[in-house]
């Protein structure tokens, strides 16, 4: 942060009260005490010792429109500070005051010969501590000003400044304050629920960012690196280590028939590196993917089942970070949002095993005019303990922290602020808790490393794990009373999971418990899907609802692509000829596993015309379909609509019904014996038209031509008579109808 102040000439009494913006005019250059911007880089030492040398060294821009001449840079050091507010209040003043500022430190000034316009250069101005004429312990105001003319400005005043604070201490302290700093690897969702269709089960990230985080110079590779030698406890969402790990292996970009991922070697790398870490350090698991405390709090538990999640994704941390890491984490520790919390939220983070809350001093405010800062822990009731971080510290490095000069006053800070956490009771010890930004960029982390290595030296403070500070002596003045809901921050609270959130997610979750039973290798399908419903709760969702939606909605629309690859195979018009057959029906199964616990029932929609016959218990093996006969029985012609549907174990119906029409053309007995008689006279008709026939040829030829018949001819060929022939054979029919010469008698009478 750059600061710049002038001496405002000639109105003694508004000196140090007018605060001019830093940003130069775009209608006219800068003047007076806006003329240069003097910004300190660097302190060096941070914490000085009575031999050492104070360096200030920065940069000097001159943002007017005139050269400037006859400059010269001084230190000058201001009071002791006696409070922490105090540092506050200075740390946000730009004005030039000389009673706050202090006077120039003689025999240290540097000459700088000019300055032209827009043009920076660098600086340093060292003083030994001797010189500085520091008293007693405390934090000192330390500031390096430019002094000197412009041609508007004929007469020499301040032209610009920047100060810092200097801690002080001649001696450690006997009762140094204990300092817990948290150090977060959290990261936003990367894995989706989707994986390859293989026996790997490849999976498939929404993007390859994560590879640039811990990849070297990536903000978890530097967080990992810099917290190795740092007395830190590490906080950590085990979703993070699962994903990484998952990149160890074969995985998928963007979808199935995206690129495959090439960054299994910096994953390895940063996991060993990381499990090298741990080793000297506690380590807390958040729940898995770091649900959203007060979100499920304020919505989500108006939705049935939605608490249910916590205790699976608290069991699943503990197992995920003993499984990557090999160190068995503290499960046992809540982290809501910014620390913020109410009586609601409390409950929420509770209910799953998490007897400590972590929460923040703007959140759980002091009210009894306590002097100095109480110890962390608090007692809150039904056994559980409040870990109250403080907020300044907390908030130290956030902002950007790319710019030297905004690193370097922020660890200044930071080191002012612990020390006089110190000063405040030096003969009461107590536990401080820092818990910073959830996710630290590089520059922010390289900021709270460089502050905690200036710590080192246990002058006034010394370092305690987390549980360390869960277990400290509670302060009996300080305050323990959770806010009530309606104290919640409304800023935080327009970034929370809405109750439809909630709904979609236990819709998905109901789904998938459906869909779980009917599978012969349900692990396969309940692992990835139970983790991204468990990531769909997530924390770092806040400030982007539209990625938050579209990734409840990627989850579900996959899992119900899985569930239609078990489907009914449409079936065409059936057609029964008969008074009983089968009707096959066909069930497909897409999945590379087998499917089971299903019932397939065929239904007609008339079962006093048609009974479609006993529902079956189906089992099919995956990438193969299989038909099931049923057993039908017709009582009527004509068409009938029939329903096909699957059926899970819990009697839902799973998947989309199906539905064909059957055509029953049934031929009963009787007609068969009307069509059988048929027949049998239509034959007996043929067989007496017949021999009819027959007969009237016989006797025509009996009965020759006229006047034959009184044997009296002679055969003129053969010289045979009548008496001579041999006796005739009788006829093959019996004419048991000769009395009665009519012809057609005696044929019914054969007939008969």
């Amino acid at each position: 942060m750059r600061r710049t102040a002038a001496l405002v000439t000639g109105v003694p009494l508004l000196v140090g009260l007018i605060q001019v913006p830093h940003a130069p005019s775009a209608q006219a250059a800068p003047t007076g005490s806006r003329t240069v911007d003097v910004t300190i880089d660097a302190v060096s030492p941070s914490t000085p010792a009575k031999a050492d040398t104070v360096t200030l060294s920065g940069t000097l821009t001159n943002d007017g429109n005139s050269t400037i001449t006859d400059a010269h840079l001084d230190m000058r050091r201001g009071p002791s500070i006696s409070d922490r507010s105090s540092i506050d209040s200075a740390a946000k003043r730009t004005g030039y005051s000389p009673g706050a500022d202090g006077p120039e430190l003689e025999g240290h000034s540097q000459k700088i010969d000019k300055l032209e316009p827009g043009v920076s250069q660098p600086f340093a101005v060292s003083v030994p501590v001797k010189d500085l004429d520091l008293g007693d312990n405390g934090v000192y105001q330390l500031g390096v000003s430019l002094s000197g003319r412009t041609r508007t400005a004929p007469s020499e005043q301040v032209l610009g400044i920047d100060r810092t604070f200097l801690p002080w201490q001649q001696a450690d302290t006997n009762k140094k304050t204990q300092l817990t700093y948290l150090w977060p690897l959290t990261s936003p969702t990367h894995l989706t629920a989707e994986t390859i269709a293989d026996a790997q089960q490849t999976p498939v990230f929404r993007n390859d960012d994560l590879a640039a985080e811990i990849a070297p110079g990536g903000r978890l590779q530097q967080m990992v690196a810099l917290a190795k030698n740092l007395p830190v406890t590490f906080v950590i969402d085990p979703d993070l280590l699962a994903t990484v790990d998952a990149m160890t292996k074969s995985y998928k970009i963007g979808g199935p028939d995206g690129p495959a991922g090439k960054n299994q070697a910096v994953a390895k790398q940063w996991l060993n590196d990381l499990e090298d870490a741990v080793k000297t350090h506690e380590v807390v698991a958040l729940p898995f993917a770091d649900p959203d405390l007060a979100s499920l709090a304020h919505h989500g538990k108006s939705v049935p089942s939605s608490l249910s999640h916590l205790g699976p994704a608290t069991e699943l941390a503990g197992k995920t970070v003993d499984t990557i890491l090999g160190v068995k984490p503290r499960t046992d520790f809540a982290w809501p949002v910014d620390g913020a919390i109410d009586s609601s939220i409390v409950d929420v983070a509770t209910s799953a095993g998490a007897h400590n809350v972590i929460t923040r001093s703007d959140s759980l405010t002091e009210s009894g005019g306590l002097s100095y800062t109480p110890t962390a822990a608090r007692p809150i009731g039904s056994g559980n303990t409040a870990i109250v971080a403080d907020e300044g510290l907390s908030r130290a490095f956030e902002g950007d922290m790319s710019q030297a000069g905004n690193a370097t006053h922020a660890v200044q800070e930071f080191l002012a602020q612990t020390q006089m956490i110190t000063l405040q009771e030096p003969d009461r010890q107590r536990s401080i808790v820092v818990a910073p930004q959830r996710m630290p960029s590089v520059s922010q982390a390289h900021a709270m490393a460089t502050a905690l290595r200036a710590l080192e030296s246990g002058r006034w403070t010394q370092p305690l794990n987390l549980s360390g500070a869960a277990k400290a002596e509670p302060d009996p003045a300080a305050a323990r009373s959770v806010p009530s809901r309606a104290d919640y921050p409304a800023a935080l609270r327009k970034q929370e999971l809405p109750a439809d959130a909630f709904r979609q997610i236990q819709d998905t979750q109901s789904a998938l418990d459906d869909f779980r039973v009917i599978l012969s290798q349900p692990e396969r399908v309940v692992t990835p899907f139970g983790t991204a419903i468990m990531r769909e709760m997530s924390t770092q969702w806040r400030g982007d609802a539209g990625g938050a939606a579209a990734f409840r909605t990627s989850v579900r629309s996959y899992l119900d692509s899985l569930t239609k690859k078990v489907h009914l195979i449409q079936k065409s018009e059936a057609t029964l000829s008969g008074r009983s057959a089968t009707i096959p029906v066909t069930v497909q199964n897409n999945l590379l596993q087998g499917v089971q616990n299903l019932t397939l029932e065929l239904s007609s929609y008339q079962p006093n015309r048609l009974d479609a016959g006993e529902a079956q218990r189906i089992k099919v093996d995956g990438g193969h379909s299989q038909s099931f006969k049923f057993d039908t029985t017709a009582n009527a012609n004509g068409p009938v609509r029939v329903k096909a549907q699957l059926y899970a174990a819990d009697g839902k119906p799973y998947g989309d019904p199906m539905t064909f029409e059957v055509n029953v053309t049934e031929i009963t007995a009787t007609v068969m014996l009307v069509i059988a008689g048929g027949v049998l006279l239509l034959v007996l008709a043929g067989v007496r038209i017949y021999l009819q026939r027959k007969r009237a040829a016989s006797r025509r030829s009996e009965d020759g031509p006229d006047g034959a018949d009184d044997g009296e001819g002679t055969d003129g060929d053969n010289g045979d008579t009548d008496g001579d022939k041999p006796e005739q054979p009788s006829d093959p029919t019996p004419d048991t109808g000769s009395e009665n010469p009519d012809p057609s008698g005696s044929g019914e009478k054969v007939d008969r």
